[in-house]
């Protein structure tokens, strides 16, 4: 889409903003009126600021969503507004926009781009406005500085609102990608790279599980099925193993064959990738010889997997609280992958456990055994 083209679109999305405000403010889910004022607010402020965002560039938009951002959290926490609430209706904003530019817009590149600017505008002000309002919430709360509780609370119920609105959007198109993907690959076996997209796929794929199983209590009864746990470690390698190569670890494996658990597979699943991934992860560069174990045994009725790695030590600071959302020792970390792990095999009436000296850390899981 051309400047000139976006300019259009973008003055036409202003000259009915009104007719939008209507439909979004009739979708608000909350009874507070005072919240309601805010969030038509900020959507009226974004209708007259779309023909400037069409005309600069993702930085230049980040510089002023963030500003824009700040002010409505100063204005937020004045009213005493729920925050759940206002992120959730914001994105009922979101999509009342996105279905007017179905309506409007027939060229499919033009409607692309212009749903791009929705979701990047729309993306990074809940990013901006969430980091903003728990920074102000974490120095509110200094007589709870080292693990605020009732801060972590609203900041998962927070994420929980998020994926709600976030993950099905995410997984259609990732859905559509990866069908396209094997139909390349029937078509053209021999294309390169195929099976690095596939891979790189499944990794994303992971990670939007992960945020989504942030939102669930619990494991339905019906998607719990026998499982083998030899077959399924085995699974979980074969999914890692580029990342394994990549990092040339060595793997040791001494697994009881006739090992079996009742439960969620995929939730297990994604347990078992995301310790081990965490424990390829650590090693990355760390020593010459990574080596990661993994032991799976029986004992009083349970089953006991071990993983073990090489790497180097956790910090007991870190270690007595690395099952709490948002600790991390990662640069780079959400701190939420050990959390989601708890979460799952609690659920399974089952215990996840951490312990790690100089010479090797070692996550337990202990799952009462299937006959």
């Amino acid at each position: 889409m051309e400047i000139s083209q976006k300019k259009e679109w973008a003055h036409s999305i202003k000259d009915h903003k009104q007719q939008l405000l209507n439909v979004w403010e009739k979708k608000i889910s909350s009874q507070n009126k005072e919240s309601k004022k805010i969030i038509i607010k900020c959507g009226e402020l974004l209708f007259n600021s779309l023909p400037f965002f069409s005309s600069i560039d993702d930085k230049q938009i980040d510089k002023y969503i963030h500003q824009f951002a700040k002010s409505v959290i100063d204005e937020r926490l004045f009213s005493n507004l729920n925050i759940q609430d206002f992120v959730y209706n914001v994105n009922i904003g979101r999509t009342v926009i996105i279905d007017d530019i179905f309506q409007t817009i027939e060229e499919k590149k033009n409607l692309q781009q212009a749903i791009h600017l929705i979701n990047r505008l729309f993306d990074l002000f809940l990013f901006h406005t969430i980091s903003y309002y728990t920074t102000l919430s974490y120095e509110i709360n200094e007589s709870n500085l080292k693990y605020p509780s009732s801060n972590h609370q609203e900041r998962l119920s927070i994420l929980g609102q998020m994926t709600s609105s976030f993950v099905h959007e995410f997984r259609n198109p990732l859905t559509s990608i990866q069908g396209f993907i094997q139909l390349l690959h029937a078509e053209y076996p021999t294309l390169p790279y195929l099976n690095i997209i596939r891979s790189e796929l499944e990794q994303l794929n992971f990670r939007i599980t992960q945020f989504l199983l942030l939102s669930k209590k619990e494991t339905s009864n019906k998607d719990k099925t026998e499982i083998l746990v030899a077959d399924l470690i085995e699974e979980v390698l074969n999914f890692l193993y580029p990342s394994i190569l990549d990092v040339n670890v060595q793997i040791i494996k001494n697994i009881d064959p006739h090992l079996r658990i009742f439960g969620s597979k995929e939730e297990i699943r994604q347990v078992l990738i995301n310790i081990i991934f965490n424990a390829i992860d650590v090693l990355q560069d760390y020593r010459d010889d990574p080596k990661i174990f993994i032991l799976a045994t029986e004992l009083d009725n349970k089953v006991i997997i071990h993983t073990q790695n090489n790497g180097p030590k956790i910090p007991d600071h870190i270690k007595e609280n690395i099952f709490e959302p948002f600790v991390t020792t990662k640069k780079r970390g959400t701190g939420l992958g050990l959390y989601v792990c708890k979460q799952i095999i609690n659920n399974h009436q089952g215990e996840l456990l951490c312990e790690s000296n100089d010479d090797l850390t070692t996550f337990t899981i202990k799952l009462p055994l299937h006959k």
